[in-house]
């Protein structure tokens, strides 16, 4: 009973200190992973035309420039295309 009490307060104790995953701004010249459930690719920024999605776990090329709260860069897996999508979501 006692090693139980014990193993659960540890437990506890380090759920309460880890760190949540936050979503980071891309860095120009990585190849980023996104964090988000899905990420819309654009033909331009600010809401353009909307031409594929990148899911958790797919890959962006972070080319630049940005403009505004997005970023320009190469979408890889399905889409391999250019492409503009909201900054802010990638691992």
């Amino acid at each position: 009973m006692v090693k139980t009490a014990a193993a659960l307060a540890a437990a506890v104790a380090l759920v309460a200190t880890a760190a949540p995953a936050q979503a980071a701004n891309g860095t120009v010249g990585e190849r980023e992973t996104v964090c988000a459930q899905d990420l819309y690719v654009r033909t331009a920024p600010d809401d353009g035309p909307w031409m594929g999605t990148l899911y958790r776990g797919q890959t962006f090329l972070v080319k630049g420039p940005k403009k505004g709260n997005y970023v320009y860069g190469f979408a890889y897996g399905h889409i391999n295309a250019h492409g503009w999508v909201v900054d802010g979501w990638f691992c």
